[in-house]
């Protein structure tokens, strides 16, 4: 129970069997109490049902918790974001932990075929969104006096590049210098600013990379999934909760004096 106490937001948590879900939970069973946050429903051709968390959603999850409330949010919005925060604050008392987990990982394109839409769409969520969570986040943080701890989930592309995801690897290598230069700023307030770096996590919106990156070098799903396993030191791909239990121990007094820093969780296939 190292988070017992403490008030949580993690965004793009609403979607059942996602990554956000399992950093929501691996928080609660720490003693966290947790929003839970998604954009609820389409609003674009960015943005489609099968690849964002429902209202319903966000709400079986936030059910299955102890104390947890949820809240719709567009990250792309900076006046949601910001309402977001202050929600927490509201329903719960205070906000200590803030989570930039929202993210669009499933517009992949060869370089000469993105569009400028495409281009946009990714930034403004990925790296757009979290700088305004960041920002939100630090503000309360601030005016209470107590510290935080502010997480982004970035990714193995936040460290090297990847074919078909340009907008995608910019906005996660974006992260890396956002937490260097947040951290610089914030340390004085107690604030830790750090990154989560895992590599691919099978999770809903993983399961469709695995069969357009399979599709893409013409092998089926699981010889794709065998190649992948084959160049990871520890054998398997990431679970969720390999990524959950990252972000729970950032979050604890535990990581008191690390800020700034972008932690790989990728058994040992990303090394820099």
């Amino acid at each position: 129970m190292r988070l017992a106490g403490k008030v949580a937001v993690v965004t793009g948590s609403g979607r059942g069997g996602g990554l956000g879900e399992a950093i929501a939970r691996r928080l609660a069973a720490e003693g966290a109490t947790v929003v839970i946050s998604d954009i609820g429903g389409s609003k674009d051709a960015a943005t489609p049902d099968d690849m964002i968390g429902g209202t319903a959603e966000m709400q079986a999850i936030a059910a299955s918790l102890p104390n947890a409330s949820t809240f719709v949010c567009d990250v792309r919005d900076p006046g949601q974001v910001r309402a977001l925060a202050a929600h927490a604050v509201a329903a719960h008392g205070s906000l200590d932990i803030w989570v930039n987990n929202a993210g669009i990982g499933y517009i992949l394109k060869p370089l000469l075929e993105v569009s400028p839409a495409d281009w946009r769409a990714v930034i403004d969520v990925n790296l757009s969104g979290a700088f305004y969570g960041l920002q939100a986040a630090a503000e309360i943080m601030i005016a209470q006096g107590t510290g935080g701890r502010i997480v982004n989930i970035a990714s193995q592309a936040a460290k090297s590049g990847f074919p078909h995801a340009q907008a995608y690897t910019a906005s996660k290598h974006g992260l890396v210098g956002l937490a260097r230069s947040a951290a610089v700023e914030l340390g004085a307030f107690g604030i830790t600013v750090n990154n989560v770096c895992p590599n691919h996590v099978t999770t809903g919106l993983g399961a469709w990379q695995n069969a357009h990156f399979a599709e893409l070098q013409g092998v089926s799903v699981a010889e794709y999934l065998q190649r992948m396993a084959a160049r990871i030191p520890l054998g398997r791909p990431g679970l969720p909760e390999d990524t959950a239990k990252a972000v729970a121990f950032l979050c604890s007094d535990e990581a008191v004096y690390i800020t700034g820093e972008s932690m790989n969780v990728s058994g040992g296939e990303e090394t820099h």
